[in-house]
Formats: structure tokens, sequence, C-alpha cells
């Protein structure tokens, strides 16, 4: 055989095994039957929110100074203790009296006594009632009117940071859910009560910050921990609802596809007019009636293996789980 016929025998192999190896990948990537879940239409409950994040924060935070320098004697309450407004929360002596005190030490203990009752202490007392969340000071710290020795929250809030383009959905009185990154388990209701009217800047997007109120503040809240968010915007009771995959856009309009009789009918679609959406679930307010079976496209599945290759860019089904 001479060595042109050989090259084009070789050209004819490689042809047919290009041309079965194509019919093979073919005929192993034809799509599957479709795989449907069949769902049926239920009622519940369907909220509209504003997610987000924010900080916990004292609603007023006052620093509580001395009115005179001098030096700390006493100190009569720890960073969490609740004091009413009047409580004496230190002692002190101004620098007067705490030399004319360390005069009178080196006379004798009568004479510290005397001038002890005769020249007294400087109080320190709470403005308001709250909680005092600081205390900078220690016993016989010396001290200027410049210095802050507590600070007393009256009670913590949540503050929360809303994007401009989510400010205008959000309301006075609207209902909230608050959870700490600190303690995820946690979760306390919420209301809002100020939002406030200027912005700064965050990122390049203008933020507004709104205070939202606890009904309850647990004991492991602490100012400055990180919290997210969801204000309710709507929320709605007793709305029939479908996952938001059942639902499916054809010639502009919504529709769901309806369980079949007979499986060799073709498929049939009904128009439905939705509503709300919460990402998960999405409200039907016309088209069908509750318990109606729809028929839900089920995206997990894997291209037959048997007579041919699998496309490896394709997702797969999960392997079952052992039992």
């Amino acid at each position: 055989m001479g060595k042109g016929k050989k090259i084009i025998m070789g050209v004819l192999v490689l042809a047919c095994i290009a041309g079965a190896a194509a019919f093979l990948f073919l005929k192993g990537s034809r799509k599957q039957e479709k795989k449907y879940d069949e769902i049926r239409a239920t009622r519940g409950t369907i909220s509209s929110v504003v997610s987000t994040t924010g900080a916990v924060e004292p609603q007023n935070r006052l620093k509580i100074k001395s009115s005179v320098n001098g030096r700390i004697e006493e100190i009569l309450v720890d960073e969490g203790r609740i004091v009413r407004k009047g409580d004496v929360l230190a002692r002190l002596s101004s620098t007067e009296r705490a030399a004319l005190l360390d005069a009178a030490k080196l006379q004798g203990k009568s004479e510290l006594s005397y001038w002890q009752n005769v020249y007294k202490e400087t109080a320190v007392i709470a403005p308001m009632a709250g909680q005092v969340i600081v205390r900078s000071i220690d016993p016989g710290q010396t001290v200027t009117t410049s210095d802050s020795l507590f600070v007393l929250s009256d009670r913590l809030i949540v503050k929360a940071y809303v994007d401009e383009t989510d400010i205008g959905k959000v309301k006075v009185g609207q209902k909230a859910q608050i959870g700490l990154d600190a303690y995820p388990d946690i979760k306390v209701k919420g209301v809002v009560d100020h939002i406030y009217y200027e912005s700064h800047l965050q990122n390049n997007v203008n933020i507004y910050n709104v205070d939202i109120i606890p009904e309850t503040v647990p004991d492991v809240y602490r100012s400055g921990m990180s919290a997210n968010i969801d204000i309710i915007v709507e929320q709605k009771e007793n709305a029939l609802l479908l996952p938001t995959g059942a639902v499916q856009s054809r010639k502009g309009s919504s529709v769901v596809m309806l369980k079949k009789e007979n499986p060799k009918q073709p498929d049939s679609y009904r128009k439905v007019r939705t509503g709300m959406q919460d990402g998960r679930n999405i409200e039907i307010l016309e088209g069908i009636a509750e318990n109606t079976v729809v028929l839900m496209p089920d995206t997990m599945f894997v291209l037959p293996t048997k007579n041919g290759g699998s496309n490896p860019f394709m997702p797969k089904r999960p392997p079952p789980q052992k039992r």
C-alpha cells in the first residue's frame, strides 16, 4: 500500500472515531424528561422587610464629671448597676480637704477624725435614673473637673443604618426583629421610634440612622454590639402562598403549571396575579384557589451516564444519604 493510501485510510479512521464520539456525546447529553415537584397552594403569613445592620447604643448617654478637683475617696457603684436619680455614686475630697486630711493624719487619729467630721466629702450624685455603663475611676485617684467619672445610660436601644433607597419605606411605629452577631439565637422584637433627618456618607452611600426600641432588653445586651435588623414594612396574614419557583413568566404574564390528569396531555398553564414576595414565597392574589396542585420544575438533575458521558458543567443531584 502506498504512502498516500495510508494517509487517506488514517484520515478515514480518525473521522469515524470522531463521528462515533460525537454521536455518543450527543446521545448521552440529550435532555432527560423534565421532573416536577407537586406543590399545593397554602395559606400563611408573608412579610415585606427592609433588612439592614446596626449597633446597640444608649438612647441617652450622659457623662458624669466632678464639680471640684480632688481625690476619689469611695466608689459606691460598679458597671452594670441600675441607679435612681439622686443616688450617690462616689465620694471625693476636694484638693484642699485632701491636703488637710493628709496633714491631720500625721497628728493622730483624733485630729484626723475631727477634720473628717468638720470638712465633709463631696458627693457625686446621679442626675438621672439609668444604668452605669462606664466607671473610669478608682479609689485614691486624683481627678479634675474635666475628667469623666461615670457614664449613665437610661436604656439601650438599637440604631439601624438604612440605605437612602430603603428609607422611604420605613415609618415610625413599624415593627422590627433584632438579632445580635454575638448571640444569633436571641431574637428580640422592637418598634421604629425615630428616623433621623440628616444622613451620613458610608462607603459612598447615603445612610440614615433609625432608632429601634426593643420590647425587652436581655441581660446580654452591651453597648456597641453589632446587630442585624429586619424592619417589617408590610405583613399579611392568611395570604395564599406558593414557592417563588412555582411561578413562571410566559409572554409577559405570570403563570403556574397545573398538574395533568393524563401524562400524555400537553402542559397546562394558568395565569395568576401575584403580590408580595419575601425571597422564599410569593403571594397569589388571583388565578388559583387554596390547595390547588401546581407543578414546580425540579432544578436538581443529572445527565445519563450509561450510554455516554456526562456534561461536567451541569449541576448534579447530591448522592442519597446513607441510613
